[in-house]
């Protein structure tokens, strides 16, 4: 019953918005929205509509009005994507795409990679602060990217130029204070975007529980009329996360925090060799530092592990060098080679009832590859296809592939369809271990091979658009812990286990005008393991024939902004089904279902000067996340945050 009410609301909330299409198509239009150009799907820039896969762009204009901080709240109301978070502020943020595992998803700022090597990104501190945009390309793009590209790519693509002089201050529930300050200026050859930013929250719990996040983002752009253009990126998060709770959710510790310390550097030249090719070098750096500090609580804290400390420095560096040849006026050819090296050095220590504890780990990978990739555009049909080579010291060779195809016909409707492969590789702590733990430096890559196919229909001159598009996934040879080593090495890790998901799309927005835009969501997921490896019949988290955790079935989103000369407003309602996870307070762990919740965010902002210079952009602001104060649960044991109000206000000029 529930499947048949969800695919209704998908039906009506698509002739909906077809109807208000209509009703509105009887108003001329003075201007035309184009489609946007996106710079992550393939090598070679391409506008939106000519992808043979699904790709959502959020703006930064949407970003503000919808006054989101962080770009995990940004993404929980994207076709596709579901976000589980472990608590409030700081607290681990995991984000799901089309049913793949959290480590599936490669996230990048201007092409700097940000997970760590083979692992999932914690989308806890990754701030909106100076993003121009953030492209979500869906389906594995391991040939543009190489490993962790697996079920789709979070790419934020940050400000530069424009002329702006802003700061931002609000705060309100949970002892939140947030501001931020930014500057930006340049012209057409050189320009430039910073901005400076610090949150702080006293967190969900009575005790130990607060969060701290100060971060700096810039960039600069250097691209003259002739000769070679730069491109410098920077960003740098340092946060502090106090929290009292376990991996079940029971408040037990008075002390432990986690440091996160993040740096970004990405640098990207190009001279055009003649005028159908140009060259490109890209150097990007990602230090990944940090660790748990968990002292002893007094001096009765004898008890279990009792005292912890952990620190962590991951270093990637890739050097990325490739040509596009525009062969034809309709054909672009891209080839080019990477080179990736990566470092691990861990180190943990603590005291328990059987005495002191340790390890260290101190690990090198280098990875090298070699690709290509065609883009053909003759008149409304787009086709490309793309393969790669990738060489890693320790897993060999691994190979990938992609093709897609796009048509569009005269009456706006575009049929597009896509098929790929992905990998990715393992994580340091799974190939060598550390206490307690045996690593296997024998693990191949995981790997996924995929496939969609959708229509979009645009009217209104592209102000409305529908999309809906059905896609497959089989993710295989997936790594595993083992409690009781199945090899003769001792090792806990195996590539083993095997898992399938499938869904469907459906999305809407229409643009009616006076400033109003609507859009709906509705996403349909299918998961099952398929082979449980060598875990046990009654392990809760990966079990033959059940769903993937975490993963909601059904999920639907709808969203309304009005922006005023003077008053602007927005507001989002999101109903997220239910959903399978496991209770890790007992041991074996217990299945359970999460209970399905809705969720309503509203916001209303009131610009005094009405746009006028030179302090149109100051704004007075109201946000209300959860405004009816519903209680539910992202991750079981973990309360999500309840009604949270903030107050700000944003002072400066520009856009």
């Amino acid at each position: 019953m529930r499947r048949t009410v969800m695919g209704g609301a998908a039906a009506v909330a698509w002739c909906g918005l077809g109807l208000v299409s209509v009703a509105g198509a009887q108003q001329r239009r003075d201007t035309t929205e184009l489609s946007p150009i996106v710079v992550t799907a393939t090598r070679a820039p391409l506008a939106a509509n000519r992808l043979g896969t699904r790709v959502t762009v959020l703006t930064a204009a949407e970003l503000r009005a919808a006054g989101y901080a962080t770009v995990a709240a940004a993404l929980e109301g994207v076709a596709g994507l579901s976000v589980a978070q472990t608590s409030g502020p700081g607290s681990a943020t995991s984000v799901f795409l089309r049913g793949g595992e959290s480590d599936y998803v490669k996230v990048m700022v201007d092409g700097v990679p940000l997970n760590e090597p083979g692992g999932a990104y914690d989308f806890a501190h990754l701030t909106t602060d100076n993003v121009e945009r953030i492209e979500i390309v869906r389906g594995p793009t391991s040939v543009v990217y190489g490993s962790d590209a697996v079920a789709g790519v979070v790419h934020l693509v940050t400000r530069a130029g424009g002329s702006r002089r802003a700061g931002h201050v609000r705060g309100g529930s949970y002892g939140t204070f947030e501001a931020d300050a930014e500057i930006a200026g340049g012209d057409a050859t050189a320009s430039y975007g910073f901005t400076g930013a610090w949150r702080r929250s006293d967190g969900l719990y009575p005790v130990n529980s607060g969060y701290e996040n100060a971060n700096v983002a810039g960039r600069l752009r250097i691209a003259p009329s002739a000769g070679p253009t730069a491109d410098l990126t920077i960003r740098s998060v340092n946060a502090t996360y106090r929290y009292p709770t376990d991996g079940s959710g029971n408040v037990v510790d008075t002390n432990q925090h986690q440091l996160t310390r993040t740096t970004a550097l990405g640098l990207t030249l190009g001279q055009r060799l003649h005028p159908r090719a140009e060259a490109h070098l890209a150097l990007r750096s990602n230090a990944i530092g940090g660790g748990i500090e968990d002292p002893q609580d007094g001096p009765g804290d004898t008890l279990g592990a009792y005292a912890y400390r952990s620190q962590r420095d991951l270093d990637r560096q890739l050097v990325d060098l490739w040509v596009d040849w525009r062969v034809a006026s309709a054909l672009t050819l891209t080839g080019g080679g990477a080179y990736e090296h990566q470092r691990d050095r861990s180190t943990d220590e603590g005291q328990s009832d059987f005495g002191p504890y340790g390890s260290t780990t101190d690990a090198r990978r280098h990875n090298w590859a070699a690709y290509a990739e065609a883009a053909l555009v003759r008149g409304p049909a787009t086709l490309t296809a793309g393969g790669r080579l990738d060489r890693n010291e320790r897993f060999g060779t691994f190979v990938t592939w992609r093709a897609g195809a796009s048509a569009m016909t005269p009456v706006g409707l575009r049929a597009f369809a896509s098929a790929g492969t992905g990998f990715k590789e393992p994580t340091f702590f799974e190939q060598y271990g550390g206490s307690f733990v045996v690593g296997n430096p024998d693990l191949t890559p995981e790997r996924t091979i995929s496939w969609e196919v959708g229509l979009e229909q645009t009217l209104l001159g592209s102000r409305a658009r529908m999309s809906a598009g059905w896609f497959g996934q089989r993710f295989r040879d997936l790594i595993q812990y083992a409690f009781t080593p199945v090899t003769p090495d001792g090792a806990n890790y195996v590539n083993l286990a095997a898992a399938n998901a499938d869904g469907l799309e459906v999305e809407g927005t229409i643009d009616p005008g006076a400033g109003v835009r609507l859009g709906a969501q509705y996403t349909y997921l299918r998961t099952e393991v398929t082979d449980a490896g060598v875990l046990p019949d009654d392990d809760a988290a990966f079990r033959e024939g059940d769903r993937l955790l975490r993963r909601p079935t059904h999920a639907v989103a709808f969203h309304a902004r009005w922006d005023g000369q003077v008053v602007g407003a927005h507001g989002a309602v999101r109903w997220t089904g239910s959903r399978a996870d496991a209770d890790f307070a007992t041991f074996p762990a217990v299945r359970v279902d999460l209970a399905a919740y809705t969720v309503v965010d509203a916001g209303v902002s009131v610009r005094p000067f009405g746009g006028r210079a030179p302090l149109g952009a100051s704004a007075i602001e109201l946000q209300v996340r959860n405004l009816f104060d519903v209680e539910y649960q992202m991750a079981y044991g973990f309360p999500a945050q309840g009604r949270v109000v903030l107050v700000g206000v944003r002072v400066g000029a520009g856009e």
